[in-house]
């Protein structure tokens, strides 16, 4: 017999669950139409005779760099956290992961330095070797500072999403890592989920296996959810109180993306990973 609160859990983990897919078709929709328009305008500068080298015609447009769903002022005044550091989200890619730079046998740690306060974590290089090298280069580029965090889920699970420069939800640095870790926290229950414990950093997906690629998240609640979401990190006594305080701030209702932003304006100023 499943419990009403068993089924409000399984319930949310589906609804995170066909978020993370619908974004990863509404990213296909749009690599597709790009397509067409490549196509399209190739043909017509072939007829007038020019000539045109073109490596793209950008990413998806339909939601602007840093959106977020707006608020009331009501929300607003209740927001914790303070002004963002000047500069804006970078927008380089690569095509491959980036070669390994890290050791196995170190301890490293990721720090954010977010308008909401520090968010320390350490990262487990010996299990998550692939994810804390992407992070530590990631880092090492600036990829995510100046970056929004764009999701919070205050119902069923509870995590704060960051790591997209585009603030959408359909960002990354252009190429994909493999997962690792999906067993560190025991067998699936009756349910198919494990507790991913409060204090946990992980890695979004688009819900297909090996598609972790900048964004990810932070658990400030224990949450039930499937074992497909990397774990690589732990984070600091002081950093959760930081992320209590933005879970506390509540979310906005959804965006067309199906984002609900956090109320509390939560950018990442500067991300840095060091080797303890």
């Amino acid at each position: 017999m499943v419990s009403k609160d068993q089924r409000r859990r399984q319930l949310a983990r589906q609804k995170f669950e066909r978020q993370q897919q619908r974004r990863a078709q509404q990213r296909s929709r749009s690599r597709r139409r790009n397509l067409v328009i490549a196509s399209v305008v190739a043909v017509v500068l072939a007829a007038s005779g020019a000539v045109w080298a073109s490596t793209g015609l950008g990413g998806d447009k339909s939601t602007s760099a840093g959106s977020s769903p707006s608020a009331s002022t009501a929300s607003r005044a209740k927001d914790p956290c303070g002004k963002a550091a000047a500069g804006s989200p970078g927008k380089k890619q690569w095509k491959t992961e980036p070669s390994m730079a890290i050791s196995t046998g170190s301890a490293y740690t990721m720090d954010l330095s977010t308008t909401c306060g520090d968010i320390s974590m350490k990262l487990d290089a010996a299990k998550a070797p692939h994810t804390v090298n992407s992070f530590a280069f990631l880092a090492g580029q600036h990829f995510f500072d100046h970056t929004k965090c764009h999701r919070l889920t205050t119902s069923g699970i509870f995590v704060l999403q960051c790591g997209d420069p585009t603030g959408t939800g359909q960002g990354g640095p252009g190429y994909t890592i493999p997962d690792e870790n999906l067993s560190a926290f025991g067998k699936k229950g009756s349910d198919g989920t494990v507790t991913y414990p409060a204090g946990t950093v992980a890695m979004a997906n688009t819900g297909q296996p090996h598609t972790g690629g900048s964004q990810f998240f932070l658990v400030y609640k224990a949450s039930p959810l499937a074992p497909s979401y990397t774990p690589f990190g732990t984070i600091s006594p002081a950093g959760m109180k930081v992320l209590q305080k933005i879970a506390a701030a509540g979310s906005a209702p959804a965006d067309a993306n199906g984002n609900t932003a956090p109320n509390a304006t939560v950018v990442i100023d500067k991300a840095t990973v060091s080797k303890d």
